[in-house]
């Protein structure tokens, strides 16, 4: 190598480490910034990490560093710690449940007081109380509300436990019914069916909704003495039944949202269809008819709606064709029971327009109509 070209090659070699050295010293050598992530809150967000602090966008929680975030502890079983943001606790069921449990999704709004009002939301067949605890966060936010959505595992509390609140037990179902292939339908052989009547209130899942309600307020120190309840499709089953048969509840406002089929509150009717079997008192029904029940029904959830899933038989199909004629029925029928008892009837009706079988959709309008 001549002279010219060792002193090229020499001035090459130190651009290079030049340029390496400032790179090192300057961004590639030294560790990357920390990510931020959301704590757990059992919601899509757990996911997702941010290259600043702040607040989450999606549950409004406080970012925390990545590495100083410790790992979630399971949960305690009747430990109830609300804290700030979204969350999850865990309590027994009920009496002759103990061995059972409920999740219960919440989310406790950041301007949260003693004095903010509290809201039960219960879901549909999906048994999927966080997704509905979701729906509400920005309504929470919004309204200065707690939300507390209880999840019911379908292996511990099937249909009749579920849907029917524990009204039913020991039943044939499964032999008694055939989905329609391609449809949204399941027929009833209300001929086939055969059950057992369960005449033990304790027994049924009603209870459960003042329960957590009592929990919660001891746990926050709330000053709340009652809670409205809002509930969509199976939800909305569970609630008109629970203003029938536990009209002493502390609910406030009872929305029952876009209801398969209705439980009506007369004797001329055995259960599913009708309280038949089970004592009910003129006092207990012109107490349930006091109660402020709504029924929250859509507009578009009609005949064709494919969404969910809709009970076909003789019984069911006398309320109509179709969730917005059964809501319908349901509510001019059991009127004409309450003018019939001579008892005062303050239930409502509520048609959500242009809105069909969607529990976020009418959970806006729902939020909307208790809390402006």
């Amino acid at each position: 190598m001549n002279r010219s070209s060792h002193y090229l090659y020499s001035k090459s070699s130190f651009r290079l480490f030049t340029v390496a050295l400032v790179l090192c010293l300057g961004y590639t050598c030294q560790p990357a910034a920390e990510a931020y992530v959301c704590p757990p809150c059992d919601q899509s967000c757990d996911t997702l990490t941010f290259k600043t602090a702040g607040n989450c966008p999606h549950c409004g929680m406080a970012l925390v560093l990545k590495s100083e975030l410790t790992v979630a502890k399971p949960l305690v079983l009747n430990e109830i710690r609300l804290q700030p943001g979204s969350g999850v606790f865990e309590i027994e069921g009920g009496l002759g449940r103990e061995d059972k449990t409920i999740k219960v999704f919440y989310h406790r709004p950041k301007s949260f007081s003693k004095d903010s009002k509290i809201l039960l939301v219960i879901p549909g067949a999906g048994r999927n109380g966080d997704s509905y605890r979701d729906a509400w966060v920005e309504e929470s936010e919004k309204y200065n509300v707690l939300i507390l959505s209880p999840m019911y595992a379908e292996k511990d509390y099937p249909f009749t436990d579920y849907h029917l609140g524990g009204l039913m037990r020991n039943t044939n179902l499964r032999s008694a019914i055939q989905y329609v292939e391609n449809t949204n339908q399941v027929n009833l052989d209300e001929g086939k069916l055969t059950f057992e009547l369960n005449t033990e209130p304790q027994d049924w899942i009603f209870g459960d909704f003042d329960r957590i309600f009592d929990l919660v307020v001891a746990a926050t120190q709330s000053k709340q003495i009652e809670y409205d309840i809002f509930g969509h499709s199976a939800g909305g089953q569970i609630l008109h039944r629970f203003t029938i048969f536990q009209p002493k509840s502390k609910a406030r406002h009872i929305l029952a949202g876009n209801s398969g089929f209705y439980t009506l509150p007369t004797t001329s009717a055995s259960l599913p269809f009708g309280t038949q079997g089970i004592e009910i008192t003129k006092a207990d029904l012109e107490m349930a008819f006091s109660k402020r029940l709504v029924l929250f029904l859509g507009e578009l959830d009609n005949a064709e709606e494919q969404g969910g899933t809709l009970l076909r038989s003789p019984s069911a199909d006398k309320q109509g064709l179709h969730r917005l004629a059964r809501g319908t029925y349901f509510y001019e029928t059991s009127k004409n029971i309450a003018q019939g008892l001579g008892v005062p009837y303050e239930w409502k009706i509520e048609v959500v327009p242009q809105v069909g079988h969607n529990h976020r959709i009418m959970g806006d309008a729902a939020a909307k109509f208790l809390y402006e």
